[in-house]
């Protein structure tokens, strides 16, 4: 249960970074429309992302259970972290602009469905990646048993 309100949790925090970020930098009626438009992919992401923070979180209760070791943690933490970059890579398009670097954004833009996709893909490696690990501790806790 504490893994599925932790996973809940980091989705809608996302989200809500989302709309913040946006609204920052170019207004809420763009936040608003940029999510119109690409809702489909920003509410993936963050179901991803909040899938690994709620396996990683069951995997971390597996093991502090266990008492085992920290490598797994380290391995799955550095997993969530990568995906969670790639995440929000697409942001770049929206706060380029801000820092002065307006060609860049304009190729940035142009790729910006498929940042989304290859963030998807990212955030599809993190949760086969942590549900790997979690289903290996399972099987090396039965098989030891």
């Amino acid at each position: 249960m504490k893994s599925l309100l932790k996973g809940v949790l980091a989705a809608a925090v996302l989200l809500a970074i989302y709309f913040l970020i946006l609204s920052l930098v170019s207004g809420w009626s763009f936040a608003v429309d940029q999510f119109s438009q690409f809702w489909y992919f920003i509410v993936s992401l963050a179901a991803g992302f909040g899938l690994q923070v709620g396996l990683y979180t069951y995997l971390k209760g597996l093991i502090v259970a266990r008492s085992m070791g920290k490598g797994v943690l380290v391995a799955t933490g550095s997993t969530s972290t990568v995906a969670m970059i790639s995440c929000c890579a697409h942001y770049l398009v929206n706060i380029l602009p801000v820092l002065g670097v307006t060609g860049l954004v304009a190729v940035v833009a142009q790729y910006q469905v498929d940042l989304f996709w290859v963030a998807i893909f990212f955030n599809l490696l993190g949760i086969v990646y942590i549900s790997s690990k979690i289903y290996e501790f399972k099987k090396e806790q039965k098989d030891a048993a």
